[in-house]
């Protein structure tokens, strides 16, 4: 009987998020190491198809850089990397290619779908949804040419809009493309926060291998649960964040003065994370506010 209580106890605490988030979009950003876990894979898929059938409208971002660094590797390739930017030369950028929108992507729409609800996948080049410009990178010592690597330029979002009024759920490799045709590899973090800025997003959620942003990078319970964007900032400024968060809170803020309601990093590792962040009061990560 206890047990019983405590579910019901859980369903009425999710009730006002779900009626708040109603109608609502959400971006979900997941990384590709969140992905080689078939359980991982299970958790993230139910909790996304659940967003979906109470109302509320996912969009799912996704990148793969353990998968392509695997393949690089496999087929001989050399793997290179400066401040964390994958160097892409025209073979990389196949590799990207065909492990993002040919691999990565197909398992993400199939499992969700498994799930019982319709999921359409999709890159950044499907109907000009993400146009790129190669990016520009100044490394110790001057500008490096990373190849293929991108930024976002704009995006048209108009073919999600079209599949979000259809009630599909959009999954999105993180690859753009020029006004000349060229492909780019662009960092999914980035390409998940211009998405939910360019929808409109009432949120960002970033699932990552970390709990959040901590106040102290060797204690993992200073998890700190909300944040001011001022306050992010003054993290970055004071070098508190670990560099591979920088990237995430930096998307996260500008996305939300670009006018997303909250964004959160969480911890994809979690069971249910998704839905404990949405669904709860005190959530299991960190959110970021105006």
């Amino acid at each position: 009987m206890e047990n019983e209580k405590a579910k019901a106890r859980i369903l009425t605490e999710a009730l006002p998020f779900i009626k708040e988030f109603y109608g609502k979009t959400v971006v979900v950003k997941v990384g590709g190491s969140a992905l080689e876990d078939p359980q991982l894979k299970e958790w993230f898929a139910s909790d996304v198809v659940l967003m979906r059938y109470v109302g509320i409208n996912p969009v799912v971002v996704h990148g793969g850089g353990p998968q392509v660094t695997d393949l690089m590797r496999r087929l001989s390739l050399e793997v290179r990397f400066v401040d964390g930017h994958r160097v892409t030369d025209a073979a990389a950028m196949d590799v990207v290619k065909m492990v993002l929108v040919g691999k990565m992507n197909k398992e993400i729409v199939n499992l969700i779908n498994q799930h019982g609800t319709l999921a359409v996948g999709l890159s950044g080049e499907d109907g000009g949804l993400i146009m790129a410009r190669k990016k520009v990178h100044q490394g110790a010592g001057g500008t490096v040419d990373l190849g293929y690597v991108g930024e976002v330029d704009r995006v048209n979002p108009r073919i999600l809009h079209d599949l979000i009024a259809d009630e599909f759920i959009p999954v999105v490799a993180s690859i753009g493309v020029d006004e000349g045709g060229q492909s780019y590899n662009i960092n999914a973090d980035m390409v998940a926060g211009a998405l939910a800025e360019a929808l409109g997003a009432y949120k960002l959620v970033y699932l990552t291998d970390v709990d959040g942003i901590l106040r102290d990078l060797g204690d993992p319970s200073s998890l700190v649960p909300e944040l001011s964007c001022g306050e992010a900032e003054r993290m970055i400024e004071e070098g508190l964040l670990e560099k591979g968060m920088i990237p995430k809170v930096e998307s996260c803020l500008q996305a939300v003065r670009g006018g997303v309601h909250r964004a959160h990093i969480i911890n994809g590792r979690r069971e249910h994370a998704l839905i404990l962040e949405l669904f709860t009061g005190s959530g299991v990560g960190t959110m970021i506010r105006p």
